[in-house]
């Protein structure tokens, strides 16, 4: 079978390791200390059998630490019980988002009331309250030392009576307020009627409170969600599901779903202090993974994502075709929302670039929810124009309608973090930090890249390939609750 350039990426990492000092090619800047974690699928193959999809693999944790111009590196599987069972049982244990184990039917009708969700965070890293977490899709972020990378335990969301919020699904990317002090999410309640449920996190409590019920017959599937300075933005594709056939059917998580255009695209604006949706509107049917940014203008919401016209991106992530040689553009267009929040119900859309991206990062503490100037995203346009999946990474100035790309031959980067410099005066005064897999060595390097001025700083060398993960964040400080001060999301 033909392979792809970068099947690599998708291939099992079976080694743990912790090297102290990574050779780096290039200067890093004295100020940069702090530790880049991130988790990903690592394990593809459990017994005889495959996962099926880039999002099902089981996680792994990966750490860089900087300091005094070395970087130190150590990786070691999350355990959590989806990996831990497999293991035991050398068969795939619990349903991912593509792949399900293989159940009998007194074990699905047995799940149906004591659900055994999948807690394999393979997704992104954060922080809630002063715990350091890993996310997936469930409500079961995962608890990890980020010194040591020890798996500490399910996360305790619950810290007090009456903080227990039911629900099934949840997202990988809530949002922190730096003004209130709180995080963001949302979960989802199956049932006969099923409830999008926001709420919020203090940060020096952990302490939950509901914000908002959103009542629903058939939920749809949301990987992320928007955040202005007053405002909360859930955007409800039609990829929608019938709760009941997914919770006794026997097919994956995913499948499940169906794609339903006609229903168009729902925009629930929900205000943060009251928990009020103060407005409703729609738009023509599309669909996305990630919000890039939103924020106010005049007497509108902004919002701004990585659009797709339909879901079938999903299908081009199935391992199936990521390792074979069918071309994978895995990329959107940056497209524009407004929703006019005293007019009528309709949405502006506006699309900002043609150039095809994914894994959007902005400079988080401090454009989060407000207007901002840059973005910095995986691109999917090579120089040699034979674009495949992810392959430069790309920074664009919205102010300038300027684009400028990073890319270098046989290497394909992954999510772009951007560190600010210490003492940063402008929007993009900092570092971009990326994982890459050269395919020509066989394996990954940490790429540093100047964010003003998209020059290339360093690069500090793994000795193996790291698989293609999604997300992660630079922690320039790990204890305290305070540390989210110094969180660069």
């Amino acid at each position: 079978m033909n392979r792809s350039p970068y099947y690599l990426g998708f291939s099992t990492l079976d080694r743990e390791t912790s090297i102290q000092d990574l050779p780096v090619h290039g200067a890093l800047p004295s100020w940069l200390g702090g530790t880049l974690l991130r988790t990903a699928p690592a394990k593809f193959e459990v017994g005889d059998r495959s996962y099926n999809h880039w999002f099902d693999g089981l996680a792994m944790l990966h750490a860089f630490t900087f300091s005094g111009g070395r970087v130190s590196y150590a990786n070691r599987y999350l355990h959590s019980q989806s990996y831990r069972e497999a293991m035991k049982k050398g068969k795939i244990s619990r349903g991912e988002f593509a792949t399900n184990s293989r159940r009998t039917l007194f074990e699905r009708v047995a799940d149906f009331f004591d659900p055994k969700l999948t807690d394999n965070c393979n997704v992104s890293v954060n922080k809630l309250a002063d715990k350091v977490v890993a996310f997936t899709e469930t409500r079961l972020p995962i608890q990890f030392d980020p010194e040591t990378l020890e798996t500490l335990g399910i996360y305790d969301y619950n810290h007090g009576p009456g903080d227990r919020l039911p629900g099934q699904i949840s997202i990988a990317h809530p949002h922190f307020d730096f003004e209130r002090g709180c995080h963001y999410s949302y979960v989802l309640d199956f049932g006969k009627q099923s409830t999008y449920r926001l709420f919020s996190i203090e940060a020096d409590t952990g302490r939950q409170a509901v914000l908002a019920n959103i009542p629903v017959k058939r939920p749809a599937y949301m990987h992320s969600f928007g955040m202005t300075e007053h405002y909360l933005v859930l955007t409800e594709f039609p990829l929608v599901v019938n709760p009941l056939k997914l919770l006794l059917g026997s097919k994956p998580f995913i499948c499940n779903y169906k794609w339903e255009p006609v229903r168009g695209v729902r925009f629930h604006i929900v205000d943060k202090k009251t928990g009020r949706v103060v407005k409703e509107a729609r738009n023509d049917a599309f669909f996305a993974f990630h919000h890039v940014n939103a924020f106010e203008k005049d007497d509108a919401i902004v919002v701004d994502i990585v659009a797709y016209p339909d879901p079938t991106i999903i299908d081009q992530l199935y391992l199936r075709h990521l390792r074979s040689a069918e071309p994978v553009t895995a990329a959107g267009k940056l497209t524009r929302f407004s929703v006019d929040l005293n007019g009528r119900s309709e949405v502006r859309e506006q699309l900002l670039l043609k150039t095809h991206l994914e894994l959007p990062r902005i400079n988080y503490r401090h454009r989060a929810g407000q207007p901002y100037r840059f973005l910095f995203c995986a691109g999917n346009e090579a120089n040699d124009g034979n674009a495949d999946f992810l392959d430069n990474l790309v920074k664009i100035d919205l102010d300038a309608d300027a684009v400028r790309t990073w890319y270098a031959a046989g290497c394909f980067p992954g999510e772009p973090v951007f560190v600010a410099a210490p003492d940063a005066r402008q929007e993009d005064d900092g570092l971009i930090l990326s994982v890459v897999l050269d395919v020509q060595k066989g394996r990954s390097f940490l790429l540093v890249l100047d964010a003003s001025t998209w020059e290339e700083r360093a690069r500090a060398e793994v000795p193996h390939h790291i698989p293609f993960g999604f997300h992660g964040n630079f922690f320039a400080a790990l204890k305290g609750p305070e540390s989210f001060r110094n969180l660069h999301r």
